[in-house]
């Protein structure tokens, strides 16, 4: 289902932007994109509420030369979206069925489709998209691949992007220096919250607090930041280039190291291996994500 039946409201922007984001993101180059594919684990905590989780299923869902990345578990955890990029160097978000192992191109459009995001309501999800005259801007999709809607159809150079509720967005802009805003979707107000984040910010489940991390030289320096008080404090720190990590509900917070997933523990303040998959070959994680129930784990390895 093509992605444009209407007409594109053209942003005029400058092309340094597909300049810098090449750099960061690759979206302006296929030739620059990692080798990634994605593997699929199921995971279970067996015993007592304070054991360790461990792995019971693996899988290489792709197994093929090329770009499959940023996979997203849908709602009822029976599906994952993720980007692939085939023989015609165009971004596409497709669906893995996990029961029949099937999958599915859910955009076949002609712009490029990154990060998608599951929206707050559980209706859709929201991708980057880097449109026809190189604008990147979120657009609003369903898991049939119908566009619903623009998140906003002014705010332009958005890198990468998560949800802090339905009328709030957290975003990376394409900036000099790059920076971490918030844009209220109804407003239109848009808050700079810091210069040179990393490519991963998250709410924290349960509350209106968000964690970020920005980058000083080699240290990543973890902060949550309570929007009531507009009040920013260090979390943590690690020394390290790998940006992404997540809050999960249950864990806190979790980031990727080579080929572990390290968990930061409160009490001890410590890291501590989570899951380690070097025994499958994997060196070098760039991207994971779990389902809502903890029962399954989504992890990108770079070949």
């Amino acid at each position: 289902m093509s992605l444009l039946p209407y007409k594109i409201k053209l942003s005029v922007k400058k092309w340094r932007f597909a300049v810098a984001l090449a750099g960061l993101l690759c979206y302006s180059g296929f030739s620059q994109l990692p080798e990634t594919d994605i593997w699929l684990f199921k995971i279970e905590k067996p015993g007592k509420p304070e054991a360790k989780y461990i792995i019971t299923y693996s899988l290489n869902i792709n197994n093929r030369p090329g770009y499959d990345n940023q996979p997203a578990f849908t709602p009822d955890g029976k599906s994952l979206l993720y980007v692939s990029i085939k023989e015609d160097k165009q971004a596409d978000i497709y669906r893995y069925d996990i029961k029949s192992k099937l999958h599915t191109n859910i955009t076949k459009s002609k712009v490029s489709e990154y990060s998608p995001t599951i929206l707050p309501d559980g209706s859709g999800f929201s991708c980057v998209v880097v449109e026809e005259d190189s604008a990147q801007r979120v657009w609003m999709i369903g898991f049939d691949g119908s566009f619903i809607k623009f998140a906003n159809d002014v705010t332009d150079s958005v890198g990468y992007h998560s949800w802090l509720n339905a009328d709030t967005m957290l975003y990376y802009k394409l900036t000099n220096p790059h920076s971490l805003r918030v844009l209220n979707l109804k407003s239109g107000k848009d808050v700079w919250i810091c210069d040179n984040p990393s490519r991963a910010f998250r709410l924290i489940p349960g509350t209106s607090h968000f964690i970020y991390a920005i980058k000083k030289d080699s240290v990543l320096e973890f902060r949550i930041y309570n929007p009531a008080l507009k009040e920013s404090k260090v979390y943590t720190t690690y020394i390290s280039g790998n940006e992404d990590f997540i809050w999960h509900a249950e864990l806190g917070l979790i980031k990727a190291e080579n080929s572990d997933l390290l968990n930061y523990n409160e009490k001890t303040k410590k890291w501590e291996v989570l899951f380690s998959f070097g025994n499958l070959g994997i060196k070098k994680i760039t991207r994971f994500t779990f389902d809502s129930k903890t029962k399954q784990l989504a992890v990108v390895s770079n070949l």
